[in-house]
């Protein structure tokens, strides 16, 4: 991991963190932070560890995740450009983080300490307004992950996976968004089987939907999985296939 100062960051990052602020508020925040750079599959915080940094990706790729006590490992939310994440570190109380969260390629973070970013949010309430409607967001995404556990076939659920993933942190290419991703980690964080994963993108890449790569997926069509009759994504989300690529059956159970 490399650290430099921030002054090489723009006044103008968009982030969720500094919705609000007014140039000379968002200067004085960002002039808190430091700059790290993590390597693919580093991992940056842990979870039960203290909460004491507060972090926004400005560059790559993260996810959070979380170990069982028998060790097991579930996927949760991904995270692009922007995200916020350890935002346990700004309550009054010291906490700990209660997932981990690994980047899935190289990337860059923004850091403040705990110290620093309780004094900036001091001066600067809308910190904490912006903090809370992450955290709400955060919320929101586990409500639906539940219903769509117990409500949603394993089809959908996969397809909708991909369609999160492409709008969210998936890199637009001329032939469609590439996803860097593995059959087995699409089969976490859809919570099916890997067999199930695998048969369901071999199906798609025959309908053209899709391309498999070793540890890549090329989402051609986007359209297809919204408009696929086995699908809901469409109706449920909302997300359409021009947003996914300007961004960058009933008996399928387990």
């Amino acid at each position: 991991m490399g650290v430099s100062r921030i002054d090489t960051v723009s006044w103008d990052l968009k982030s969720p963190l500094l919705d609000g602020l007014d140039r000379p508020a968002r200067e004085a925040v960002l002039a808190g932070s430091i700059q790290c750079r993590f390597a693919a599959k580093s991992v940056v915080t842990n979870q039960d560890r203290p909460a004491d940094h507060l972090l926004v990706l400005t560059e790559g790729c993260a996810r959070h995740f979380y170990i069982t006590e028998e060790g097991k490992k579930f996927l949760l939310e991904w995270l692009g450009p922007g995200d916020l994440f350890g935002a346990r570190t700004i309550l009054s109380t010291r906490s700990s983080y209660l997932a981990s969260t690994e980047t899935v390629k190289n990337s860059s973070v923004l850091m403040w300490d705990r110290t620093t970013i309780r004094g900036l949010i001091a001066r600067y309430p809308r910190l904490l307004e912006n903090a809370l409607l992450t955290a709400s967001d955060y919320v929101t995404w586990h409500l639906t992950s539940h219903i769509g556990i117990a409500s949603y076939t394993a089809r959908q659920r996969l397809a909708e996976v991909l369609i999160t993933l492409a709008r969210t942190v998936g890199q637009k290419t001329a032939s469609g968004v590439t996803l860097d991703i593995t059959n087995e980690e699409l089969a976490n964080a859809a919570n099916i089987t890997p067999f199930t994963a695998s048969r369901l993108i071999s199906e798609w890449q025959r309908n053209r939907a899709l391309v498999k790569r070793r540890g890549k997926i090329l989402l051609e069509s986007p359209d297809w999985l919204l408009s696929h009759p086995h699908s809901v994504i469409g109706r449920r989300s909302g997300f359409e296939a021009t947003s996914v690529l300007n961004c960058c059956g009933r008996d399928d159970h387990r």
